[in-house]
């Protein structure tokens, strides 16, 4: 049972920040994480509050009936999602410092190999015990040992907010890379279905036209014949 904080109002609220696409020829990009998004908070205890990065995503949500407390651009570039992340932080934090919520999820899709992707999602937090074990159980990648050059607290606090910053930016991009992914597939879908068009009317075309000769042909010849037997 999760203890109500100092400050907070509505322990059992959650706060879940969805990535979606507003770009065009991205198939069931949005539906695909809306859906996934919108089944894994209903199996979670407590009422969801969500930031849609993306309107096509927005709508999709809001149809299902979640509450929408925040809405972001999609970014169109690699150098657009630092900007953006700052952005869900203060906002985010905004909230979460006014104790509406204690608990953060995070969702978007993942690309796979080839043109394919999967939704996914992240807790952001709380930093509980469980994930302070499984920090502790990953292996330190030098034989130095870190030094704190400050008061411990603020260099916790800052850790934390490089954490959530890193968690975010790696949601955003591979959002990003897979939205790029489906679009490509669609446009190589699409040459494909040109090509096969084109040559279909090529096809027709060259049936007509020899059609065409063929019927001159026999009326040259049935006049030759008529003009023969007279």
């Amino acid at each position: 049972m999760m203890r109500k904080r100092k400050g907070e109002t509505t322990a059992g609220t959650i706060g879940a920040i969805v990535f979606g696409s507003d770009q065009g020829l991205v198939g069931q990009f949005n539906d695909v994480v809306a859906d996934y998004a919108i089944k894994t908070l209903a199996a979670l205890p407590g009422s969801p509050q969500v930031w849609a990065v993306g309107e096509r995503v927005q709508a999709r949500l809001a149809d299902a009936g979640l509450p929408i407390i925040g809405i972001f651009p999609v970014p169109n570039s690699v150098q657009a999602i630092t900007p953006l992340v700052g952005q869900i932080q203060i906002e985010s934090e905004a909230h979460r410092a006014k104790g509406e919520y204690a608990r953060v999820y995070v969702f978007h899709n993942r690309p796979l190999s080839g043109a394919l992707h999967e939704p996914v999602s992240q807790r952001l937090l709380p930093l509980d015990s469980p994930w302070q074990q499984g920090l502790a159980n990953v292996a330190w990648p030098t034989g130095n040992l870190p030094e704190i050059m400050c008061d411990g607290d603020a260099t916790l606090r800052a850790l934390v907010r490089e954490y959530l910053f890193i968690s975010l930016f790696r949601a955003c991009a591979e959002s990003l890379a897979s939205e790029n992914a489906s679009r490509l597939a669609a446009m190589e879908r699409a040459d494909k279905n040109i090509d096969e068009l084109l040559e279909n009317l090529r096809g027709a075309f060259h049936r007509l036209r020899q059609s065409g000769i063929d019927e001159e042909l026999f009326d040259v010849i049935s006049g030759f014949e008529a003009l023969t037997t007279t």
